[in-house]
Formats: structure tokens, sequence, C-alpha cells
């Protein structure tokens, strides 16, 4: 299933007399393919969750329009939009079983589409398997762990066949390791089951692992949409640069003067046509080299081993952040405690941003 977002707005009124109104979505345009998964990221309060809650009709839109193919659903009440939805609380119903929690939206079905009781237990059945909980049918929700109650959420949001799947922060209140597995299992489900899928989070490591493309979103306004590799590699601004990797691109205050890249007084990049202007000079972790004969001298703080690669921790007058982290082979780091390191840089990890703006400036190395 198709769904079409056109510039869709969510405004919501002032407090007060003298405030103004909240714009928690501004005209958002997106088209989310059939059977894709959408990771739609961004920091707390930028509108994803009121995104989401438009999507599915729990909120009314200011303006625009919502599309699930060919049908124009902006109207409609949740209950006849045909979508399921997964909450971060899980939402379950503590007095019933699993089987029972599975079963309670086919219970509700009215008209054409009212199963008998052997088909909706026929179905659960399918569904419980699918993700891996048919052992448990018969407990309660306190008799689960966290991963186990995410699971009987995803299969009681499954279990109608929607025509598309909403998933509002459904790993936010699991441990680490297990929110690595269950994002893994909410993938595998996605794939066999084909059903569009929307996919909210703050966590851009969860977007990025498992999302056909991502939705980027600062203060309401989409940033940018792309796969997850694309989007890393060629940010549109400086804030999607910041918001994307781990451990973060280190950004540096920086010169171009006659198409030379400066950080402090060192020339770190020689350019082509690329005019005089002041720069966020954004570097990612894997793009230090180190090098005795490099241009960018730093101040070594520490090295951190993490096995086959060791992260650099130095600081640099032009630093932007109190420190930056260089990811390096353990092989090319030959003191673990120098006051001075150097590195020469690889120029396709290099991003360049207007100091103003902070826009993305596009540049080319000169090869000399």
């Amino acid at each position: 299933m198709n769904v079409t977002l056109q510039h869709l707005t969510k405004r919501f009124p002032a407090r007060g007399k003298k405030g103004e109104d909240v714009i928690a979505v501004n005209a958002a345009n997106v088209e989310i393919k059939d059977g894709e998964l959408l990771g739609l990221l961004g920091p707390s309060g930028c509108g994803k969750s009121t995104m989401l809650n438009l999507i599915c009709g729990l909120l009314q839109p200011s303006e625009g329009r919502i599309l699930f193919g060919e049908d124009d659903v902006t109207d409609l009440p949740p209950e006849r939009r045909g979508i399921g939805l997964v909450f971060q609380n899980y939402a379950l119903y503590p007095h019933l079983t699993v089987m029972q929690n599975i079963l309670f939206p086919l219970e509700n079905l009215k008209g054409p589409d009212k199963l008998t009781r052997e088909e909706m237990r026929e179905r659960a059945l399918r569904i419980a398997a699918l993700v891996q909980i048919d052992g448990l049918m018969d407990r309660k929700p306190s008799e689960l762990s966290g991963g186990q109650q995410q699971r009987v959420a995803i299969a009681r949001a499954l279990v109608k066949m929607p025509r598309v799947l909403l998933l509002d922060e459904p790993l936010s209140n699991l441990d680490a390791r297990l929110r690595l597995q269950t994002r893994e299992e909410i993938r595998r489900i996605q794939q066999e089951t084909g059903i569009t899928t929307i996919f909210v989070t703050h966590d851009q490591e969860e977007a990025m692992s498992i999302s056909d493309r991502i939705v980027v979103m600062k203060s309401g306004v989409i940033q940018q949409i792309g796969h997850p590799q694309e989007i890393y590699d060629d940010p549109c601004n400086l804030f999607v640069a910041k918001f994307l990797g781990t451990p973060p691109i280190n950004v540096f205050r920086g010169e171009v003067r006659e198409n030379c890249l400066y950080i402090g007084d060192a020339v770190v990049l020689r350019l082509t046509n690329t005019p005089d202007c002041s720069v966020f000079v954004g570097i990612r972790p894997e793009g230090f080299v180190p090098d005795a004969d490099g241009a960018l001298v730093c101040r070594g703080k520490a090295v951190e081993v993490m096995g086959r690669d060791v992260s650099v921790v130095a600081t640099h007058e032009a630093l932007e952040a109190p420190a930056l982290r260089a990811i390096v082979s353990a092989e090319e780091v030959r003191s673990r405690d120098a006051e001075r390191v150097a590195f020469s840089l690889k120029p396709h990890k290099v991003l360049l941003f207007d100091r103003a703006s902070e826009e993305r400036i596009p540049f080319t190395v000169r090869e000399d």
C-alpha cells in the first residue's frame, strides 16, 4: 500500500493572548512506497509522532491530504483506515492472556469482515508464530519480558491484516541488547508480511539499521529523505550531518581562501573552483588517517581500544566540541600516550557547510 502525504500541516493554537501557534508538522510531502519500511527520525519535539498520529487518524491535519493508495483517508476515523498501531508502552490489557490480547481486535470486527471463532483463533496462532510467541499464548503480560510484550503488541497490530503498520518508538523501553534483537525481529516480520511500515524513533542507529529510507525532521520541517547510507554520506545540511553517525561527526571552524581549506593555520585540503567563505568543516570519525606529516595537528588526550579499531581522542582549538574522535586501525596507532597527533584526511569523508546558513557546500579536491 502506497502512502502519500500532500502538504501535510498540523498547527496547534497558541496558549495565552500573546503566544504564537505551534506548527508541529509543516507542509510535509512524502511518498511511501508499497511494502517499504520508512523511518521517521529526529530529536524529541521535531514532529515525528505528530505526523504518525495524523496518518493513523488520532489527529486531524490543519492542512493537506493523506492518501492510502488512491483512497483519500484524511477525514476517515482511525478504525476505518486499515492501520495497525504499536505504542511505545505496548498498551496490553493486563487481565487478558496473550491469546486474548491478540484476539481482541478481531472480536470487534463487524459486517463482512466479521470472522468465526475458529477463523479468529487460526489467524491469531498464525501471527503469533510469525512473531515467535506461539508458546506463550496462555500467559498474562506481567509474566512476559519487555521484548515478549513488544511482540504481543506487534501481533495484535498485525492480526487485523492492516494496510499500513505504524510503530511509535517501539523499542525505547527495552535494554540495549534486547533493543538490538527486537529491531532485527521487526525488520524480519516486516519483510515477511510485506506491509508498508512507518517506524518513529529518535535513535539514528535504529533508523539506519532497519529502514529502507529515512525521513529526517527538525522543528516540524522535513530536512532530508533518502536511503540511510545516502543521507550519511551526502547530508544536505549540518543538522542532518550531526544527527546521523556514531560517534558523531567532528565539526571544526574553517575558512576557504584561494581554493585552500584551512583549519586554523593549516591547509588540510586543496580545492578547485570553491569561493572564499567561512565554513564548518565536518569530518566523519573514519575520515582521519594518522600521518606524522599530516596537516591537521591535534593534541592527544586518549586512545580507546575497541579491538580491531581504536578511537583516538584529541583536541584542537578550532573544534566546536570539547574533543574529536577518530576511528582508525589499531595498527596505525604508534603511541597511545602521544601529546601530539597529526592526521591527513580522506576527502570523501570531509563535508563543508556555510557558516551562516549551515547548508552544504559542494567542493572538488584538486589532484596534484
